[in-house]
């Protein structure tokens, strides 16, 4: 069941929807430590605080600039929850970026400050992370996005799935290295489920160095991507489509034997939507049609956002 309902203004031209549970059916987690945030055009803003919806007024945003993301805490590090909720924090205090090279310095400077918060704060926990994958939407302007992770961006347009994230896994070091073809990195990527993760906010990265964990975070790039994968960056413009649909969603949506099935249905349920929040609506209600797929214990947050051109006036969010 949603958590709650937040009609509220977005942007013009688009139509957005956000969703996060604990899990679905019987698979559910005691503490859900994914959080998702909507800045809207008025600068409302919403998101979780101790798993609850809340929102927030921005004073001082400007009209029509917007900011979607959904954020994954690890969990198996301690504190997931925690990490997701201190950089959304961050992010409700993170000024409209208007470049790429301001929002990756800002969002670097956040990463670094929270990275000695959490380091230095006298638990012996592991030092926490949390996914970040974000969208800062500009008024007239194509969006920009950031990055950090194993959760995702698709898009889903004339019955098909694409991913326009790379996830941040051992996998794709050995492919940065050379170890791995397209295809080989694909089916571990996609094809299989894995737990563990290259990179994440907070945390560091383990691409500049294998052997150990390194504090700054590694934008993955055409200096450093294979040649399959250069179209990919973590940190790029991105012109959204009309007609097309785009889903952030944390890897819950995928968590199971066969990850790539799930993920092949949402074009069919969207199909018959027509709105965001139905469209969200209907992805955690597939979630409930996977047996025998058997999806692994894990909490899901999704935001579906819709371009709608030609809208003269703003449309509704549903934030749940």
């Amino acid at each position: 069941m949603p958590l709650s309902s937040h009609p509220a203004l977005f942007a013009p031209g688009l139509d957005v929807a956000a969703r996060s549970e604990a899990g679905a059916g019987e698979v559910v987690r005691a503490e859900n430590q994914d959080n998702y945030l909507l800045i809207d055009g008025t600068g409302l803003a919403h998101f979780l605080k101790n798993q609850r919806a809340c929102e927030q007024q921005i004073p001082g945003w400007p009209l029509g600039h917007a900011r979607v993301a959904v954020l994954d805490g690890m969990g198996g590090h301690g504190r997931g929850r925690e990490a997701a909720e201190a950089v959304v924090d961050g992010l409700l205090a993170l000024p409209p970026c208007t470049s790429l090279h301001a929002m990756s310095e800002q969002l670097e400077v956040l990463h670094a400050r929270l990275q000695q918060q959490f380091g230095t704060d006298g638990t012996d926990d592991k030092r926490p992370g949390t996914t970040l994958t974000m969208l800062e939407l500009r008024a007239g302007q194509a969006a920009m996005l950031y990055h950090v992770g194993d959760s995702r961006l698709y898009e889903v347009q004339n019955g098909r799935v694409t991913p326009l994230t790379i996830d941040h896994v051992p996998a794709t070091a050995c492919a940065m290295a050379g170890m791995l073809d397209e295809g080989e990195w694909w089916q571990q990527v996609h094809g299989e489920h894995r737990s563990q993760i290259s990179q994440a906010f907070i945390l560091g990265n383990a691409f500049s160095n294998t052997a150990e964990l390194s504090d700054p975070l590694y934008a993955l790039s055409p200096l450093n991507l294979p040649p399959y994968l250069y179209h990919l960056p973590d940190r790029r413009v991105l012109e959204l489509q009309a007609g097309a649909v785009y889903i952030l969603a944390s890897d819950g949506f995928w968590a199971c034997a066969e990850p790539v099935a799930p993920i092949l249905r949402w074009p069919a349920l969207l199909e018959s939507c027509h709105s965001a929040s139905a469209m969200c609506d209907a992805l955690f209600a597939g979630v409930e049609l996977t047996p025998p797929l058997e999806l692994y214990p894990d909490n899901l947050t999704a935001i579906v956002l819709r371009p709608c051109p030609g809208s003269e006036t703003a449309l509704p969010v549903a934030a749940a």
